[in-house]
Parts: C-alpha cells; structure tokens; sequence
C-alpha cells in the first residue's frame, strides 16, 4: 500500500564529511546534571532565605498551609493534559523552576528594585506600592515564563499546542505561588505569635483565606497567558518567525498587566480588592477554563479526524478512531487492560493512546504544512511505538468500543463510513492534495506519507 507523499522526507545520509561527536556540554547527562543542580542550589538558598524571613516554627505552619491546594492544582492540569499527557519529567522540572529558581529570581530581584527605589525617592510607602504594582508583576511573570520558554525551546516535540502551554504555565506558577504562600503564612504566622491572636480574627487566618480559599488559581491565571502564547506559537509554521515572537511576548504582556492589576486592585478603595476579583478575576478565570477545555475538545476531535488515514494503511482498525477520541472509551481501554493484565497492561494502553493522539497531531501539522523537516521520521517512530504495543492495547479498545452506544457522526461507530472497492482513487481533501491509494478505504480519502513495513 503506498501513496504519494507531499511532505519532506528525511535525509539518508550526511551531507558531507564525517559527523562529529558532541563536545561534552552537549550531552544529556551533562545538561540533566547542570540544571538539577541549578534547582537544588535555588532550593537551598530560597528555603535559607524564607526561613530567615519566617523563623522556623513560621517556616513548617507556612508549609503546612501551602501545600493544601498544590494536589487540587496540579490534578486540574493534569487532566486537562490526558488527551496528550506530556511526560512526568516536564511537570517536575516546571514546578521545580516555579518553587525554586523563578521564587528565587523574584524575592532577589523585588527587594532590590524596592530598595532602590526607597532610596531613590526618599518614600519607603511609595516604593512598596510602584514595586508591588509594577515591579513585582514584571520579575516575578518574566521568571515564570522562562520555564515555559526552556521547554518550548529543548522539549518541542511535548509542546504542540494551546493546552500544553496552559499545563506548563500552570504547574510552574503553582510551584512559584506554594513558596510565596509559604513566605505570606509564615510571616503572617509569626505576626500572630506577636500579638497573642488566634483564630479566626488572625492574620493568618485572614491570608490562608485570601490566598488559598479564594485566589489558588490567581499565580497560574496570570502565567497561563504566557502559555497561551507559547502554544499559538507552537502551532505556527516554522517559518513564521515574526509570529513566534509575537504572540508570547503578547501573552507576557498581558500576564503582566492581570498581575499588576491584581496587586495593584487595594489602592481602588476599601472594597478595591473584591471588586476586581469578582468584575475582572472570575471572569477571565471562567473564559480561560472555557477556551482550555474547548481545546481539549478540539483535539479529540482531530484524532477522530486523522487517524482514519492510518485505518487505510492497516496500522489501526476501524473503530479505534473513534476509541481514541472519546476520554470514556480511553477510560474504559485502560480499566479492562487493568483487569485482565495488571498495571503493566494498563500502562502499555495508555502509552498507546498517548501515541496514537501524537501521530494525529503530527498529522495534522504535516497536512496544514507546518511540520518540521523530521516529519517522516517522527511518524515512523510513532508507527513503530504503536506496533510495539497492538497486542495488548488492540483487545482493551475493542472492548471500549464495544461497549458505548455509538452514533454515526461525532463519536461514530467502529464500522466503515465509506467503502472503497480495491482500485486507485484519486481527489483531493481540503484542498490538500491525497495522492493514490490502493485498497479498502475506511472514512473519507486523507493523505498518508508512509508505508507499513511490518506487513506483506
């Protein structure tokens, strides 16, 4: 079965002269090692610094407290991420830069530019005010998207669009804020002890409710936009140079501006605070959960729409399109895998679906003509990752779909939509030009670039 590819295939050989190794700062474990160490010294240093600042009995009350809404948190992106979860390793450094380097960068660089401005204006209430208002939202955002920018830049191939951004974004502003949360409790904690309240009426009380109950999405609210930059970015043509600039540094922008208006919204009156966070903050906290699940919708929908071209080539059956762009029948894959084989079982069904809505993506960008130079390559990895896994994971997904009423559009049923008598057929697609094919075709008539190695 082949067809005509129209997408760039790899080269076969080097162009010319030997390859040279890679010195020995390029290798993985090299760059690994440096930026673990990099984030336990952040660590180290900024646990010294707030414990300094809170005392220890402040220090273990503050962290007692802040990590409350970290599990809540992390689980919300987390599944906005199980269409496509990115890998384990990201979420950790992401919440490691937030915790450690970005609170770092920002407790350093806030109480300097307040400092400086204290002694340059002779006003110690001003400078709180500018450094809160306007100094602490630039630091403290452009430290948070520095982790968004590592990964987008040495992880491209785990961030492919909108909400891969808002789930990086996200975890590192929820690691930034449970150490600010540390600091504020801590601190508030230790003012408590000076003054003999308690209860209800402390201070503490009073913070762990505006920092935890009401605003614990307000830190990832704000870098979320970055992300949402880096993720429109992600989905542009590589050579949209202009754009990929753009579009996160608008989204920097607009971070910047939320949190300044959020630091800023106490010097609107008595009431300032409360009335930004119900006319402005949950607002734009509901449009966002809006635009993030709509994207997790949408690519459901891309898979449905995508993997029929792999149905035709014979890498998939019929019905694990519409398997793998329905969240219950993924479900419902993995817990059948679980029953009859165990964890491991389970585990080679979930990496099989996190495959196959890759190949999808992939496919999408190759057909829109946004796909790198190693497109054929990364399919062909992907195909074979699939391959690997079909015993195990075909049985649980023909279980799914076997399971659930479904209907002809949308979630279709796992039976042809078309049928195609053996023959070539030619045509086009979205304009999108499909080439010829040779067999049964199961959907409507969409470009496949490679062949199946593994049949005869």
């Amino acid at each position: 079965m082949a067809t005509c590819p129209p997408y760039p295939t790899p080269p076969t050989g080097p162009t010319g002269g030997a390859l040279r190794h890679a010195h020995w700062w390029q290798k993985r474990w090299v760059r690994y090692g440096a930026l673990s160490s990099l984030l336990a010294l952040s660590g180290l240093v900024i646990l010294a610094l707030v414990r300094e600042q809170t005392g220890t009995e402040g220090f273990l009350v503050g962290l007692g407290l802040a990590i409350l809404p970290v599990p809540l948190l992390v689980a919300s992106f987390r599944w906005l991420d199980r269409v496509e979860p990115g890998p384990w390793r990201n979420l950790l450094f992401s919440f490691a830069w937030g915790a450690c380097a970005a609170a770092l960068i920002a407790i350093v660089a806030n109480s300097f530019a307040t400092r400086w401005i204290a002694t340059a204006t002779a006003d110690p209430s001003h400078a709180d005010t500018l450094g809160a208002t306007v100094i602490a939202p630039i630091v403290e955002e452009t430290a948070k998207a520095a982790a968004v920018l590592l990964v987008f830049l040495f992880r491209r191939r785990d961030f492919t669009g909108i909400v891969d951004g808002v789930v990086i974004a996200g975890v590192t502003a929820t690691g930034f804020a449970f150490t600010e949360n540390i600091l504020y409790l801590g601190t508030a904690f230790g003012t408590d002890q000076l003054s003999g309240d308690s209860g209800i009426a402390s201070v503490t009380a009073a913070t762990f409710f505006v920092r935890v109950i009401m605003s614990p999405f307000a830190h990832p609210l704000f870098t979320v936009l970055t992300g949402i930059g880096f993720g429109i970015a992600a989905l542009s043509g590589e050579r949209q140079h202009v754009r990929r600039v753009l579009l996160p540094l608008s989204g920097l922008l607009l971070a910047m501006g939320m949190h300044a208006l959020w630091n800023g919204s106490s010097a609107f009156g008595e009431f300032g605070f409360f009335a930004v966070y119900a006319a402005i903050m949950v607002p734009a906290f509901g449009l966002l959960t809006w635009l993030v699940i709509w994207t997790r919708q949408r690519e459901l929908r891309t898979v449905r729409e995508e993997l029929p071209a792999y149905v035709v080539a014979g890498w998939l059956t019929p019905g694990e399109p519409f398997v793998l762009g329905s969240m219950r029948a993924r479900r419902m894959a993995r817990q059948y895998a679980r029953r009859r084989g165990g964890r491991a079982a389970a585990r080679a069904v979930a990496q099989y679906e996190a495959y196959a809505t890759s190949l999808a993506f992939l496919r999408r960008r190759g057909r829109r003509g946004r796909a790198g130079a190693d497109f054929a390559v990364r399919e062909r990895e992907l195909l074979h990752e699939l391959w690997r896994r079909r015993e195990l994971a075909r049985p649980a997904l023909e279980h799914a779909g076997a399971a659930q009423a479904w209907s002809a559009y949308g979630y279709g049923a796992p039976v042809p939509v078309y049928w195609q008598p053996y023959g070539q057929v030619n045509g086009q697609v979205n304009g999108q030009p499909y080439g010829h094919v040779y067999g049964p075709r199961y959907g409507p008539a969409t470009p496949y670039p490679a062949y199946n190695p593994y049949r005869t």
